[in-house]
């Protein structure tokens, strides 16, 4: 049996080993998930609910296991561990208590009243493929996964290899609380192989990554003609609005960018401030960046914790360095924290920062955030949408003001007086991506709906005048069409 390494992202050494999944088992895996979905749709959707439901129990019961394999395998503080638990019990709740409603059959005006009576319903897509990131394996699997069971479907999940065992946890925990084992199975293993595997035998693909990786995977599901929703990359704005409280909007802004160490795809990187308060606001934003504590605990007793991996350290190092090249200044962090880990990075603040540097463009996904002077708001507006991303942006300063700015942002979530918090824990609103930044949307109805095709039911009454069916009927019936047509018109 071929097995990976996990490395753990606090020491460097390793953590434990998992088993390299094949292309084979994989279409094992999708042969047991088709065999167990017929019979898991025909529960209905109150059935199934109520078992969503004591899944939210099972995991409150364990939520200490959850997120301490939560650190051991994401380096993640207590408190950002902490936070993807609630993020999870609100997503399985809320498609708890929506789900009976979404998944029933629904009357519809029909084409011609009294004659035709016509309903829709939602079915299942059959066997759903998921993959799911290393950075939030628990309250994304419970945002993708609990949808598409609640919509009737079997599941295969492809896990990241670095928190697998996070995600087989949770579907331990949800095979206790009633889920049949072949309903949500978990594959992991290389990538390339592992990932186009269950592209190639699901009937509809969730996937959350890179927006590159993300077009490969649009090509492959359109290859097949499933349908698919893309959550991807992120080069998310805040504007600071003229007027705004700058000690409020300084703690804002170290809420929205530093979040679980900025590996979050709706974390702020870019931050917009009027040319007369950036002064102020740097040095506001710069002593609550240097105040927050770096390291790992099992208590909550840091702010951020470590990043993922060596790549990931590598990464958001190269970023600052070339930005510095590039002509960025240093407010404060840029160096990694050796004295504390070997993943560990301070949490940084960059300004003067050309227009064109890559450091405004491109995902950092880390610790860092570019600060970005501006004259007018017109102009801040335009800045905070150049960007081939449109995932989320926020405003900060008076509602009235930030609601007419919000309006003109190209992305799928924009937070007033707040950095992502507030639209993702509105679980009954959609969640997704404009531009490159995704296709289709996560959470709320449409959440759910993704999963399914939609049934239509037609049915012709028997009445004594139907509809024509021969040419010699259109002798008569033609007129009385007609005239039926501009009735329903007015009406």
């Amino acid at each position: 049996m071929a097995t990976i390494n996990v490395v753990d992202p606090l020491t460097g050494n390793t953590l434990h080993e998992i088993e390299a999944h094949s292309a084979s088992d994989v279409a094992l895996r999708f042969q047991g998930a088709r065999e167990a979905q017929p019979a898991w749709g025909a529960l209905g959707g109150k059935a199934r609910a109520r078992i969503a439901s004591k899944l939210v129990d099972a995991l409150i019961a364990r939520q200490e296991e959850l997120m301490d394999m939560l650190q051991r395998e994401t380096g993640k503080s207590r408190s950002h561990a902490f936070e993807e638990i609630t993020g999870a019990l609100a997503a399985i709740s809320y498609y708890a208590k929506v789900t009976p409603g979404l998944m029933k059959r629904q009357k519809v005006r029909g084409g011609v009243p009294v004659l035709i009576t016509a309903y829709i319903e939602p079915a299942p897509a059959g066997a759903v493929g998921i993959v799911t990131p290393w950075n939030y394996p628990l309250a994304l699997t419970m945002m993708d996964v609990i949808p598409a069971l609640m919509a009737g479907n079997a599941v295969v999940q492809k896990a990241d290899n670095q928190t697998a065992k996070t995600v087989l946890l949770a579907r331990e925990i949800a095979v206790s609380a009633g889920i049949p084992e072949n309903i949500w199975q978990v594959v992991h293993g290389e990538p390339s192989e592992v990932g186009n595997a269950l592209i190639d035998h699901c009937d509809y693909l969730a996937f959350t990554g890179s927006t590159a990786t993300g077009k490969i995977v649009a090509q492959r599901a359109a290859s097949r003609l499933i349908g698919y929703s893309l959550e991807l990359g992120g080069k998310n704005p805040m504007i600071v609005l003229p007027g705004a409280d700058v000690r409020d909007a300084a703690e804002m802004a170290l809420a929205s960018a530093f979040g679980n160490a900025g590996q979050l795809c709706v974390s702020i990187e870019r931050l917009y401030v009027p040319n007369h308060a950036m002064a102020s606001f740097e040095l506001e934003l710069k002593g609550r960046v240097e105040s927050l504590k770096v390291g790992s605990s099992s208590k909550f007793e840091f702010d951020l914790g470590a990043l993922s991996s060596a790549a990931q350290l590598e990464r958001v190092s190269g970023f600052v360095e070339r930005a510095i090249a590039e002509g960025a200044r240093l407010v404060t962090g840029g160096r990694a924290l050796s004295e504390v880990g070997p993943n560990f990075y301070a949490p940084t603040v960059l300004a003067d920062i050309p227009h064109g540097a890559e450091i405004l463009h491109k995902e950092v996904f880390g610790p860092v955030i570019a600060l970005v002077g501006y004259d007018s708001l017109d102009e801040a507006v335009e800045l905070a949408n150049a960007t081939e991303y449109g995932l989320n942006a926020s405003v900060v300063g008076e509602k009235k003001q930030a609601l007419q700015v919000a309006s003109r942002l190209m992305a799928g979530s924009v937070n007033i007086n707040e950095g992502y918090r507030a639209s993702m824990a509105t679980m009954a609103a959609p969640m997704g991506g404009m531009k490159q930044s995704g296709m289709n949307r996560r959470s709320g109805p449409d959440g759910l709906l993704r999963f399914t095709e939609n049934r239509t039911i037609g049915v012709a009454n028997k009445l004594p005048i139907g509809l024509p069916n021969r040419a010699k009927d259109y002798n008569k019936m033609a007129p009385l069409m007609t005239k039926l047509a501009r009735w329903m018109g007015k009406i």
